[in-house]
């Protein structure tokens, strides 16, 4: 749930399971997989999205603009899809833009996994 649009903490879950005696490698690979399955979904869901707007947004200068900055910046701007709040918008733009999906699965995969081994570490 936590990597979709859904409001939901996984980084919360993750440090209560490790502080519930959860072993660490447990609940790393828990979490790391329910994230990278959720901005699969995501990556998805912006991908059938396409079509219904891909003609809204080449019918408007704004839209044609967000588009050429999708193409030209999307795998950049995949290095912020860790981060809370604007990451899990970020896998779903790249859907609709088209990114190639192994890169963006690459990127977008391997960012969450070093965020919870960073939080893993800091406990």
């Amino acid at each position: 749930m936590a990597a979709t649009i859904l409001p939901f903490s996984s980084e919360l879950a993750f440090v209560a399971a490790i502080k519930n005696d959860m072993p660490i490698i447990t609940a790393l690979f828990l979490a790391s997989s329910g994230n990278v399955l959720a901005i699969i979904v995501n990556y998805w869901l912006g991908y059938f999205l396409y079509e219904k707007m891909h003609l809204k947004l080449e019918a408007s200068r704004v839209g044609k603009k967000s588009l050429y900055y999708g193409h030209k910046y999307g795998y950049g701007a995949l290095m912020l899809s860790w981060l809370p709040v604007i990451g899990d918008p970020l896998t779903i733009v790249a859907g609709l833009v088209r990114l190639h999906f192994t890169y963006f699965l690459i990127i977008a995969a391997s960012l969450r996994i070093i965020r919870y081994i960073f939080i893993a570490y800091l406990l």
